[in-house]
């Protein structure tokens, strides 16, 4: 399975960004999907996830009421709408999957940088 994700950039503080991640390869049974973030000097932290069937969602604490997590079955494709940014959001982002017995996928990682 690969991952890779796109969307990310420099943005003002309050402005909005879109990253997306396009899983190819063996793509069947990735029931839960998500995105990750990792700041400078920090540990990785989960953003928020997805999961089949159902499209069941959780987010962070920090992140609810502002980014949406949404997932294209069809496509393959799943989304971070991010509205409302802030500084502290500025982080390369990661998209993940996890396909039962074979384990975890990460992409590389799209950078997101919110300026004040």
């Amino acid at each position: 399975v690969q991952l890779v994700e796109s969307g990310g950039g420099l943005v003002q503080v309050g402005g909005s960004l879109r990253l997306s991640c396009a899983a190819s390869g063996s793509t069947f049974g990735i029931s839960v999907m998500g995105w990750y973030r990792q700041a400078p000097g920090k540990q990785r932290e989960l953003v928020a996830t997805i999961i089949e069937p159902g499209s069941s969602t959780n987010y962070a604490d920090s992140v609810k009421g502002r980014f949406t997590i949404s997932r294209d079955n069809a496509k393959n494709t799943m989304s971070l709408q991010m509205n409302s940014l802030k500084p502290e959001d500025t982080a390369v982002y990661y998209c993940y999957g996890h396909a039962g017995l074979r384990g975890g996928y990460w992409g590389q990682g799209t950078q997101v940088t919110v300026s004040s």
